[in-house]
């Protein structure tokens, strides 16, 4: 050992110098860490979005934010399934073969425009004038609508109508379905809208 006198300025500056670099690693980190999730920036262009759908009951919907737009997930009863075969002859595309590709992904071009039959997801958006169009759920006469109502969307801007599959009525003022968004299951719980492709 050697009887050099320590000098405490140098260890108090090589401390100093220590904890200023761990700051700025941690400083430099945390945005680059951060680049991992989208930016609302990104989720605006497109980013998919998760959705737990565990909550939702039959008869209800639930809306959330796909590239700035709403996009509705409606779970039906079996009443309302049912309904969606009788209307055919009412809708102006009962099939979705207008414009499929950028309205209907081959997965949803059924009856129920969709992948499990009692889980609707639609992109909340008229073909019309892009107004939102109202959940008009309860069946039978209402004002702006039918008297043999059997649930569906009413748009309020120039009254065109959907039914529960996102269809369009004939004689509307809407000149297309409802747009089904790319989406797939990541689970029986969880639902990815903007990704239909496993990587």
């Amino acid at each position: 050992m050697s009887d050099t006198p320590i000098d405490s300025s140098k260890r108090t500056w090589l401390i100093a110098s220590g904890c200023a670099g761990a700051v700025g690693g941690v400083a430099t980190a945390v945005p680059f860490v951060s680049t991992f999730q989208p930016s609302e920036r990104a989720k605006a262009a497109g980013a998919a979005v998760e959705v737990d759908i565990s909550a939702l009951k039959p008869g209800e919907k639930v809306t959330v934010e796909w590239r700035g737009k709403p996009v509705w997930i409606v779970k039906r009863t079996p009443e309302q399934l049912a309904e969606l075969p009788k209307l055919d002859g009412q809708l102006a595309d009962p099939k979705s073969e207008r414009k499929p590709s950028e309205l209907t992904p081959e997965y949803a071009r059924n009856e129920a425009r969709s992948i499990k039959p009692e889980i609707l997801v639609a992109v909340g958006i008229c073909s019309h004038l892009g107004c939102s169009p109202s959940d008009k759920f309860q069946t039978g006469a209402q004002a702006s609508l039918p008297d043999d109502w059997k649930g569906g969307f009413l748009c309020p801007c120039h009254g065109s109508t959907f039914d529960l599959a996102g269809r369009v009525f004939k004689t509307k003022p809407a000149p297309d379905n409802l747009e089904v968004p790319p989406h797939m299951y990541l689970s029986d719980t969880r639902l990815l809208i903007g990704e239909d492709k496993k990587a």
